[in-house]
Parts: C-alpha cells; sequence; structure tokens
C-alpha cells in the first residue's frame, strides 16, 4: 500500500521528502503563500501551485483513509472481513473503488436478490453459474417449496437470476471494466423534449447531437446539463453503434468476465439472458448516473479552473498607482454618479451630473468634472464600463482636449461587482452616509488605482470572469477562488498602513477578526512604524506574526526592511551583509551594483540556505519590488461607440475581459463583448486561448462579421488574414464542415454565421 505522501509525489513528481516537509508545514498552521515563499529549504523550492495541488491531494486522500476506516469497521462487524479484501480495501486509491468493493456488504433495503436468498435459493445460484453442464430446468426443481413460496420452476429459476444479477452489479472489477469501456468507448447522445423547441432555442445546438464522453469540452458539457436541468433536453449515454449490432459491447464484456457463452453447457443461454438482465436492469443506470457525474465534475472542474484563471488576471492587473482619481459610475435617465478619491483611495468629494439624455446638461457636466479636477488636483478619470460608458469616455475626452493643462487622462475600466460592493455591509460601514450608487463610483475609482485592493472587497464569484459560474459546484468554486485571492494578495504584499480589512483579510496567517484589531489599532495610535508593532494588535500571537510579516509592508518606516519582502526571520542575512562589508541598511538597499557583487554562498549557513539568501538578495536589489505589469489604457476608436457602428474588416483595439476554452472575449467600447474564437487567435495552432492571452490584456482586433439583432460580435486577431482565409483553412482541417459551424455556432452565432456564408461561396 503506497503512502499518502508517496502517491503525491507520483502525482507532483517530485520527492517524496518534499512532500512530508509540505504536509508537515501545512499541519502546523502554515499557510500555502509563507510555505512557497519563506520554507524554500524545508520543501526544496515547491512552488505554489505545487502546493495548492498537493493540499487539494492531501485532503481528498485524507477524506478517503477515513471512508477506508468506516468500511473496513463496518464489513469487521458482520465477520466477513478476510484479509484478501482488507488488502483489496487499503490499495484502493479512489472512492469509486472502495464503494465499488462495500458494495457487496453495504445495508441496504431488502432487495429481491436477498429475498430469494431468504428462500433458500443462493446454493440453485451458484450451481447455475459454476457448474454449466447442469440443465436451468431440472436443476430448479429441486428447490421447489410451498412453505418458502417457491411453487413453480419459473420462480425458482427468477430468484436465482435475481442473486446472480446481484453478484454482477456488486463485482468490482467488473464495474472497473465496464466504467473503463464506457469511458473510452461511450457517447453522450442528446434530444429536444417533445414540445420544448420553441422554449429551448437556446439550446438548439443540442436538439439532435452525440460526441463522445471523454471529448466533450468543458463549456459544452456545461451546456447540456443545463439543458437537461431546464427540462429542454434529454441526456443519453450509449456505446458509438451499439443499436447496430445484437449484443451491447457491454453485455459482451459481462459475459467474457465469467465466461459465459452460448457453448457454455447446457447453462449457457440462461446465464446470456441473465447478463442482458443484469446489464439492463442493474449495471447501467448506477453507470450511466456515475459517469455523467464524472463528466459534469470534469466540466465543472475545467470551467472553475478558467474563472480561476481570469480573476488571477484581473487582481494582478496593472495599477494606476497614487493619484488622486475621478470615477464616474454612467448612467442615462438617472445621470452620471461622481466620486473623487485622493492618491490613497481615500473618498474626498462627489456629485451628480446629467450631461445625456433626456436633460443633455453637457456644459454643465463638463463644469463640474473641471471644477472636481482642479481642486483636488485629479490626474486620472476611470469610467465604469455600463450602460453610457461610451458616451461618458466621450464627455472625458472632451474635457482633456479642452483643458489640457489638467493633465488628465481617462480610462474605460470594468464595473463589473461595483454594485455587489457599494451595497455590502463593508460599503456600508465605510460610507454611511453616502449613497449606494456613489459607493460605486468610489469603487470604479479605486480599482483603477489598485484593482487588487478594490476587488478583493467583492465576492468573487460576482466579478464575472467565469464561464457557466453557477452550474458548478458553489464550494469548490468559493474554495478555488478564495485561493487564488490569497496567492494574488500575498504575491503583491500589503501596505499595513493603507489597506482595508478585506484586503488585510487575505493576507498569510490572517483572520478577519486580526485584520479588524490592525485596523482598529491603527486607528487608535497612528501608523505603523514597524513590523514589531505588529505583535501589540489584540489577538495577533506569535504564529499570526510569522506567517504574516513578510507580506506586510510598513512604507518610510524605522526600517528601511519592513517595506520589502524580506522576512524579519532573516534580518540577520541582511545584518551580516552590512558587517561584512562595512556599510548601512540604506546604502545597499536598489543598489543593484552592489548586490550583484556579493556572492550567494558567503551568507548561507545552517539556518538560511541558498533559496533564502538569494530571494534576500533579489529583494535587496529591487524592494517591494511588484509583480504586476505595467499600467497600460486601450484607445477605444472615435466615433465607434454602439454594435450599429461596426463594420466588417474594421480593426479596433480593445482590452480582454474574459478568456475560456473556446476563446477570448474582447471589450471594443460599444457595450458588448466580441468574440475571438480560438482559431482566430494567432496564424499558429493554439491549444489553450490562455497561451496566447489573458483578461486584461490589450490587444487589436479585426471585425469578422456583426448580427446587431442577436448583439453577436466575431472579432480575429488575425490582423492580416481576411475572412476567406481563414474559413478555408478551416475547411481543410480534420473537422467537417457540420462540425465547424455547429461547434462555433455554440460559442458565437453570428461568427457561425459569417463561416456558413462563406463556405457558400
Amino acid at each position: 500500500m503506497l503512502s499518502i505522501s508517496r502517491l503525491i509525489a507520483e502525482e507532483l513528481s517530485v520527492k517524496e521528502s518534499q512532500v512530508v516537509s509540505a504536509i508537515s508545514l501545512l499541519d502546523e498552521g502554515a499557510t500555502v503563500p509563507f510555505i512557497a515563499r519563506y520554507r524554500k529549504e524545508v520543501t526544496n523550492g515547491l512552488d505554489d501551485t505545487q502546493l495548492r495541488k498537493l493540499e487539494d491531494r492531501l485532503n481528498y486522500l485524507r477524506e478517503l483513509e477515513e471512508r477506508k476506516k468506516t468500511i473496513l469497521k463496518s464489513i469487521d462487524e458482520q465477520g466477513k472481513l478476510t484479509e484478501e479484501l482488507r488488502k483489496s480495501i487499503n490499495e484502493a486509491i479512489t472512492k469509486n473503488r472502495i464503494e465499488d468493493l462495500y458494495l457487496p456488504y453495504k445495508p441496504r433495503r431488502r432487495t429481491k436478490a436477498q429475498i430469494a436468498r431468504e428462500a433458500g435459493l443462493e446454493p440453485l445460484a451458484e450451481i447455475l453459474l459454476e457448474k454449466r453442464d447442469v440443465e436451468p430446468e431440472e436443476e430448479a426443481k429441486r428447490y421447489l417449496s410451498k412453505e418458502n413460496n417457491i411453487a413453480d420452476v419459473k420462480s425458482a429459476l427468477d430468484g436465482a437470476r435475481q442473486i446472480i444479477m446481484e453478484w454482477f452489479a456488486e463485482d468490482a472489477d467488473l464495474l472497473q471494466k465496464l466504467r473503463e469501456l464506457l469511458w473510452s468507448d461511450g457517447e453522450i447522445e442528446s434530444k429536444v423534449i417533445e414540445g420544448k423547441e420553441n422554449d429551448g432555442e437556446k439550446f438548439s445546438d443540442y436538439f439532435d447531437y452525440s460526441e463522445a464522453i471523454n471529448k466533450i469540452p468543458s463549456h459544452r458539457a456545461l451546456a447540456l446539463f443545463r439543458g437537461r436541468n431546464e427540462s429542454v433536453l434529454q441526456m443519453n449515454l450509449k456505446i458509438k453503434g451499439e443499436d447496430e449490432v445484437e449484443i451491447h459491447p457491454c453485455e459482451k464484456l459481462i459475459a467474457r468476465h465469467y465466461d459465459i457463452s452460448e457453448h457454455s453447457g447446457k447453462s449457457g443461454r440462461w446465464l446470456l439472458d441473465t447478463v442482458r438482465w443484469a446489464w439492463k436492469i442493474k449495471i447501467y443506470t448506477h453507470l450511466d448516473i456515475e459517469l455523467k457525474m464524472k463528466l459534469k465534475e470534469l466540466a465543472e472542474e475545467e470551467a472553475i479552473k478558467v474563472f480561476a484563471s481570469n480573476l488571477k488576471d484581473l487582481l494582478l492587473a496593472a495599477p494606476a498607482g497614487s493619484k488622486a482619481v475621478i470615477g464616474l459610475d454612467p448612467g442615462l435617465r438617472t445621470g452620471v454618479k461622481v466620486a473623487v478619491v485622493d492618491s490613497t483611495g481615500k473618498y474626498l468629494d462627489h456629485a451628480t451630473i446629467y450631461p445625456h439624455p433626456p436633460r443633455n446638461s453637457w456644459e454643465e457636466s463638463i463644469v463640474t468634472i473641471v471644477s472636481l479636477a482642479r481642486k483636488y488636483n485629479a490626474k486620472l478619470i476611470s469610467i465604469g464600463n455600463g450602460t453610457a460608458s461610451r458616451e461618458t469616455d466621450k464627455l472625458a475626452r472632451e474635457i482633456i482636449q479642452r483643458y489640457p493643462e489638467l493633465g488628465l487622462s481617462s480610462v474605460v475600466v470594468s464595473e463589473a461587482g461595483a454594485s455587489v460592493y457599494s451595497a455590502s455591509e463593508f460599503a456600508s460601514n465605510e460610507f454611511p452616509d453616502l449613497d449606494v450608487s456613489i459607493r460605486g463610483a468610489v469603487s470604479i475609482a479605486r480599482r483603477l488605482q489598485d484593482p487588487l485592493a478594490e476587488l478583493v472587497k467583492i465576492e468573487p464569484k460576482a466579478i464575472g470572469v467565469g464561464q457557466y459560474q453557477h452550474d458548478v459546484s458553489q464550494t469548490r468554486l468559493l474554495q478555488m477562488l478564495k485561493a487564488v485571492v490569497e496567492d494574488c494578495v500575498n504575491a503583491v504584499g500589503v501596505d499595513v498602513n493603507m489597506a482595508s480589512i478585506p484586503l488585510l483579510t487575505q493576507v498569510s496567517g490572517l483572520s478577519s477578526s486580526m485584520a479588524e484589531n490592525i485596523v482598529n489599532y491603527r486607528n487608535s495610535n497612528g501608523a505603523f512604524s514597524k513590523r514589531e508593532d505588529l505583535l501589540n494588535v489584540s489577538r495577533l500571537g506569535s504564529k499570526a506574526y510569522e506567517q504574516a510579516a513578510g507580506f506586510l509592508r510598513i512604507v518610510n518606516g524605522d526600517n528601511p526592511l519592513d517595506g520589502s519582502a524580506v522576512h524579519p526571520e532573516s534580518y540577520p542575512v541582511v545584518e551580516k551583509i552590512i558587517s561584512k562589508n562595512s556599510c548601512e541598511i540604506k546604502s545597499i538597499i536598489g543598489n543593484a551594483k552592489f548586490i550583484k557583487q556579493l556572492n550567494v554562498s558567503d551568507y548561507v549557513d545552517d539556518k538560511f540556505g541558498i533559496p533564502t539568501v538569494t530571494d534576500i538578495f533579489r529583494e535587496l536589489e529591487k524592494p517591494g519590488r511588484d509583480p504586476r505589469p505595467e499600467f497600460k489604457t486601450a484607445e477605444f476608436k472615435e466615433g465607434i461607440e454602439s454594435i450599429k457602428d461596426l463594420k466588417q474588416e474594421m480593426i479596433l483595439e480593445g482590452i480582454v475581459t474574459n478568456v475560456t476554452n473556446f476563446g477570448a472575449f474582447v471589450d471594443i467600447g460599444v457595450h458588448q463583448d466580441g468574440l475571438v474564437h480560438i482559431s482566430a487567435l494567432s496564424n499558429s495552432y493554439v491549444k489553450d486561448p490562455r497561451d496566447i492571452v489573458k483578461t486584461g490584456d490589450i490587444v487589436k482586433v479585426k471585425v469578422i462579421d456583426v448580427d446587431a439583432g442577436r448583439k453577436r460580435i466575431a472579432l480575429t486577431m488575425r490582423l492580416d488574414d481576411d475572412l476567406k482565409k481563414q474559413i478555408v483553412e478551416m475547411k481543410r482541417s480534420d473537422k467537417p464542415r457540420k462540425r465547424i459551424i455547429k461547434e462555433t455556432e455554440s460559442v458565437n452565432s453570428a461568427m457561425a454565421d459569417a463561416m456558413a456564408r462563406a463556405l457558400k461561396r
């Protein structure tokens, strides 16, 4: 039996000693960010991705071990636990396997097989299965019994069949073979439920559809399950070609497993009938549910990974930095809500302007914005990308052109989740006297300054960068997204004197109550001047300090190292550098030339190894370095404000808002994101769209086709190719024409229509 640590090590392709060390640290309460950043010597360099997988598998395998104990105890109490069975259960590495092994011993309601056993028919079942030379009808006569209500041969044989069928259905090795056959050769077939054609039109791609179960992409699988849940589609699991053969492939497998055939003596034909009934009545339903569930779980996991990847890209988007910002939450009839924040994100002022219909107070609105910009020396205008965003962006651009002396720039940002934040308890506590709509404008301003610091205040799934997010396991989704937020926050680091409670809560080792206590201490005692002061915060003990200190920054504090990612426990290494080179700390921080002359091995000892010293050198060279990219903005094309303004072959600049397995959605400033299908991302083959683009990227795209009625925009990043060339290449690909159009249709009907028209030409 492989130990948990050995099994995980094999799965991650690392040494078992690395896994053992990581498990020990996790069990001691260390967080993944802390282990990945400050315990590299202990784990021999396991990174945060490996550690997340390790933690996930560790939880699964520990649950598995607990289930094994429960099952072994149950079987043992029944007096049926053999050494061979114990060994099989202990060696199982999946929950399916141990549940298969447990099936014959699982407490259940009284079955037909159990009734047959009570009637004394189990010996008949054993003889018919093992001794193929007996005549079933003749043998059954020996088991007739008025006392047991076995009045005729048919009743006796029916009872024996029920027992054998149950044996088949509870044979763990047979179930695994059937499971593997169905997964490798099975396909999902979907049909529209009669009368649902109109109501379920959005699922029309799946009204008459089939695809190999192990090949169905995540987005199609989740669409199928949504269609079924909305009572539009019927889903069936079949083996391709099963309707064209006399004996089902799974029935053949069962027969082979028990060496049953027409030539298996006198009982052969009867046993083959038993096999057929066992498959149809006992086994198929169980495996059908199980494998559909497997398909759904795999699809959910992939969808959650896509969501997590997009969220990470969004959280780590480039911050505009410490500049006063005017936030605009656009609207038409209700006006544009305006909020001003200073360079630290502190709320300063607000207003409401009405530049758009029905009031059309354009000039008055310009006066208001210019007045606020001058009063608070604002340099950026942040505009939410909702209703009236392009019209509001036009207002901002006119202000920039008219008043160049203000040095203003405008940026359209995603306002996803702003309304969730503005109505949250945290926002109510932060701005009790502000209207909900003004709070939203504050959030829009702040997310331009620092997307990470602002977006952590919003429930991750409300940010809207996932596919089918409401169709997946909400527990698993929350778990994955929480890990992403935690990793992002700790990768960037947090200014302890400016951070909000939600941001501090994501720091390694800190709970929400600790975060609240830090802010309360800061409010009562003023800014922290050194990291050690954190130990004075209520309920923040030495363990939490160890986990959190390296990720908390104190800018311009007493000790310059407190503003870096160097952990306080590693300060002795820096002190050794200072002593050895007779210099001061201030003279070496940021001095790349000096740091490059140092020899790592001169500062390695029993406590601090090469990885830690190397990280310290890197941090001293660029203290408090931010892993996020440089801030850039997209330039939306003048005059292109709605989907009706788009024309084929237009080349535009846009921002990637969402990346899925089938392509990327791009905001080109017309209130409706366009889709760049995976086939249109690059001239070369693309396996994963995230290899080409990520959320927040600024890209140039060309319009392929527009369907204004259905609000569908098809785009391409293959700027040098015309539509015909791309379609011809697709036509020559391995996929048949019907599949190209059908698959794309499920993603973007406009692109599918364009392809269809081009192919006809």
